[in-house]
Protein backbone atom coordinates (compact mmCIF):
# COMPACT_ATOMS: atom_id res chain seq x y z
CA UNK A 1 0.00 0.00 0.00
CA UNK A 2 1.13 3.55 -0.87
CA UNK A 3 0.27 6.94 -0.79
CA UNK A 4 1.02 9.24 -3.32
CA UNK A 5 0.56 13.15 -3.56
CA UNK A 6 0.44 15.00 -7.02
CA UNK A 7 2.48 18.40 -6.87
CA UNK A 8 0.88 19.12 -3.31
CA UNK A 9 0.60 23.03 -2.13
CA UNK A 10 0.97 23.19 2.09
CA UNK A 11 4.03 21.98 3.49
CA UNK A 12 1.66 21.04 6.92
CA UNK A 13 -0.81 18.20 4.45
CA UNK A 14 3.36 16.51 3.33
CA UNK A 15 3.72 16.84 6.67
CA UNK A 16 0.66 14.58 8.16
CA UNK A 17 1.49 12.25 4.92
CA UNK A 18 4.75 11.66 6.34
CA UNK A 19 3.23 11.20 9.68
CA UNK A 20 0.90 8.52 7.78
CA UNK A 21 3.68 6.82 6.41
CA UNK A 22 5.36 6.07 9.16
CA UNK A 23 2.97 5.64 11.85
CA UNK A 24 1.17 2.65 9.23
CA UNK A 25 4.97 1.49 7.37
CA UNK A 26 3.45 2.70 4.33
CA UNK A 27 5.14 3.97 1.08
CA UNK A 28 4.76 7.91 0.16
CA UNK A 29 5.53 9.07 -3.28
CA UNK A 30 5.59 13.07 -3.81
CA UNK A 31 5.28 14.32 -7.04
CA UNK A 32 6.52 17.03 -7.86
CA UNK A 33 6.81 20.34 -8.64
CA UNK A 34 5.86 21.22 -5.11
CA UNK A 35 4.73 24.43 -4.49
CA UNK A 36 7.14 25.30 -1.60
CA UNK A 37 10.87 24.15 -1.24
CA UNK A 38 10.73 20.61 -0.69
CA UNK A 39 13.91 20.95 1.18
CA UNK A 40 15.32 18.78 4.06
CA UNK A 41 14.53 21.92 6.25
CA UNK A 42 11.18 22.42 5.05
CA UNK A 43 10.39 18.31 5.73
CA UNK A 44 11.69 18.14 9.05
CA UNK A 45 9.72 21.46 10.46
CA UNK A 46 6.27 19.46 8.47
CA UNK A 47 7.11 16.10 9.85
CA UNK A 48 8.26 16.77 13.22
CA UNK A 49 10.84 13.88 14.08
CA UNK A 50 8.60 11.15 11.94
CA UNK A 51 10.96 12.07 8.46
CA UNK A 52 13.15 8.66 9.18
CA UNK A 53 10.42 6.14 10.02
CA UNK A 54 8.33 7.23 6.55
CA UNK A 55 8.64 5.54 3.25
CA UNK A 56 9.59 8.79 1.24
CA UNK A 57 9.78 8.85 -2.65
CA UNK A 58 10.79 12.01 -4.49
CA UNK A 59 9.66 12.45 -7.95
CA UNK A 60 10.95 15.37 -10.21
CA UNK A 61 7.20 14.54 -12.21
CA UNK A 62 4.75 13.09 -13.40
CA UNK A 63 6.28 10.62 -15.90
CA UNK A 64 9.15 10.08 -13.77
CA UNK A 65 6.72 8.59 -11.35
CA UNK A 66 4.97 6.37 -13.79
CA UNK A 67 8.15 4.88 -14.49
CA UNK A 68 9.19 4.31 -10.76
CA UNK A 69 10.06 0.79 -9.80
CA UNK A 70 7.21 1.43 -7.00
CA UNK A 71 4.78 1.57 -9.82
CA UNK A 72 5.30 -1.83 -10.89
CA UNK A 73 2.98 -3.07 -8.34
CA UNK A 74 -0.76 -2.71 -8.09
CA UNK A 75 -3.29 -0.33 -8.90
CA UNK A 76 -2.69 3.30 -8.85
CA UNK A 77 -6.21 4.99 -7.68
CA UNK A 78 -7.10 8.54 -7.37
CA UNK A 79 -8.71 10.58 -4.71
CA UNK A 80 -11.37 13.16 -6.72
CA UNK A 81 -14.50 14.90 -6.25
CA UNK A 82 -15.13 13.53 -9.82
CA UNK A 83 -14.86 9.94 -8.73
CA UNK A 84 -17.41 6.98 -9.63
CA UNK A 85 -16.74 4.86 -6.71
CA UNK A 86 -17.58 5.78 -2.90
CA UNK A 87 -14.22 5.01 -1.24
CA UNK A 88 -16.19 2.66 1.31
CA UNK A 89 -17.80 0.79 -1.63
CA UNK A 90 -14.30 -0.11 -3.30
CA UNK A 91 -12.75 -2.85 -3.04
CA UNK A 92 -8.66 -2.14 -2.07
CA UNK A 93 -6.30 -4.35 -3.03
CA UNK A 94 -2.87 -4.60 -0.73
CA UNK A 95 -0.57 -3.12 -3.43
CA UNK A 96 -2.89 -0.48 -4.40
CA UNK A 97 -1.39 3.43 -4.65
CA UNK A 98 -3.50 5.72 -3.44
CA UNK A 99 -3.31 8.79 -5.21
CA UNK A 100 -3.90 12.89 -4.17
CA UNK A 101 -4.44 16.02 -6.45
CA UNK A 102 -3.08 19.23 -5.20
CA UNK A 103 -5.27 21.25 -2.95
CA UNK A 104 -6.30 24.12 -4.90
CA UNK A 105 -6.11 22.15 -8.58
CA UNK A 106 -6.70 18.96 -7.65
CA UNK A 107 -5.32 16.61 -10.78
CA UNK A 108 -5.11 17.04 -14.85
CA UNK A 109 -6.91 15.37 -17.11
CA UNK A 110 -3.97 13.05 -17.91
CA UNK A 111 -3.94 11.48 -13.82
CA UNK A 112 -7.53 11.21 -14.54
CA UNK A 113 -6.67 9.47 -17.61
CA UNK A 114 -3.83 6.93 -16.26
CA UNK A 115 -5.01 5.75 -13.31
CA UNK A 116 -7.62 2.12 -12.97
CA UNK A 117 -10.06 3.61 -10.28
CA UNK A 118 -11.62 6.93 -9.27
CA UNK A 119 -12.82 7.35 -6.12
CA UNK A 120 -14.56 9.39 -3.56
CA UNK A 121 -15.32 9.98 -0.28
CA UNK A 122 -18.78 11.59 -0.15
CA UNK A 123 -19.55 14.55 1.53
CA UNK A 124 -22.33 17.10 2.24
CA UNK A 125 -24.07 18.52 -1.01
CA UNK A 126 -22.95 21.85 0.95
CA UNK A 127 -19.74 21.83 1.09
CA UNK A 128 -16.49 21.61 -1.26
CA UNK A 129 -13.94 19.81 -0.39
CA UNK A 130 -11.89 18.13 2.72
CA UNK A 131 -8.17 18.32 4.12
CA UNK A 132 -5.85 16.63 2.02
CA UNK A 133 -4.53 15.05 4.94
CA UNK A 134 -8.09 14.55 6.36
CA UNK A 135 -9.30 12.69 3.44
CA UNK A 136 -5.55 10.84 2.96
CA UNK A 137 -6.12 9.06 6.21
CA UNK A 138 -9.48 8.12 5.87
CA UNK A 139 -8.66 6.65 2.36
CA UNK A 140 -5.43 4.96 4.02
CA UNK A 141 -7.45 3.96 6.60
CA UNK A 142 -10.22 1.90 4.93
CA UNK A 143 -7.74 0.33 2.07
CA UNK A 144 -5.61 -1.17 5.19
CA UNK A 145 -8.96 -1.90 7.17
CA UNK A 146 -9.97 -3.95 4.16
CA UNK A 147 -6.90 -5.71 3.40
CA UNK A 148 -5.71 -6.44 6.61
CA UNK A 149 -2.80 -3.89 6.70
CA UNK A 150 -2.74 -2.28 9.78
CA UNK A 151 0.37 -2.82 12.28
CA UNK A 152 -0.22 -5.47 14.91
Amino acid sequence: MRIALFQPGIPQNVGAAIRLSACFGVGLDVIEPCSFPLDDKSLKRAALDYGPLAHLQRHDNWETFLKAPERTEGRLLLFTTRGATPFHRFEFQAGDTLLFGNESRGAPEEVHEAVQGRIVIPIRADTRSMNLATTAAMALGEALRQTGGFPE
